[in-house]
């Protein structure tokens, strides 16, 4: 037996970080923490799946009740974390992955929760270059010209923060880069002070 791993990734919109959070859920390898947030749903995304949706006024009760492991304000919207949607699987063994942005990440490490602090392993995805992180973002058709430049805006300023991680993955092609994500897990997995 093992607790579980709780594997922080970040990295800027366009990275393809959220990528490699999904795909190693999807193939039953750990848990996705699902964020809370208060923006509205894109087109195709589902209440639950891909996020909890609140009203301003939900989160700001779960800040107040203290129900979030750790929240910030990106985008002009909040995010956070529901400590029930992490602590649960850590407890039974199963490992959480959470694509989280770097203040977030800051908030997580600074967590006092043993359970949290032993489970804690944290990633940064860094894009190959900047002209590549605007043509993924670009590509991807679903924001206006003015979100695409602040949100390439906030990517310069976070891909600052990859020296305060324990990890980074330069990303390469969605096949090598999954390659390597799934290596540090494994390697994780290995390590004695997991083991119960």
């Amino acid at each position: 037996m093992r607790t579980g791993i709780l594997l922080l990734v970040s990295g800027p919109s366009g990275s393809g970080k959220t990528t490699l959070c999904h795909r190693l859920s999807d193939e039953g390898e750990a848990h996705y923490s699902i964020s809370c947030t208060t923006r509205p749903p894109r087109p195709g995304e589902t209440d639950g799946k891909d996020y909890h949706f609140l009203s301003q006024d939900d989160f700001q009760n779960k800040i107040n009740t203290s129900q979030l492991l750790e929240h910030a304000e990106v985008h002009g919207n909040h995010y956070g974390t529901l400590k029930t949607e992490v602590l649960q699987y850590l407890q039974n063994g199963t490992d959480v992955v959470m694509d989280i942005d770097v203040q977030g990440a800051e908030q997580v490490r600074s967590c006092s929760d043993p359970h949290i602090k032993n489970a804690l392993v944290d990633l940064f995805v860094m894009p190959p270059s900047e002209d590549e992180l605007l043509a993924r973002l670009k590509g991807r058709g679903t924001d206006p010209d003015e979100v695409i430049s602040l949100r390439m805006k906030n990517a310069l300023d976070e891909m600052n923060h990859w020296r305060e991680y324990s990890y980074r993955i330069l990303s390469a092609t969605r096949e090598e880069d999954y390659l390597n994500f799934k290596s540090l897990i494994l390697a994780e997995r290995l390590r004695v002070s997991r083991l119960k």
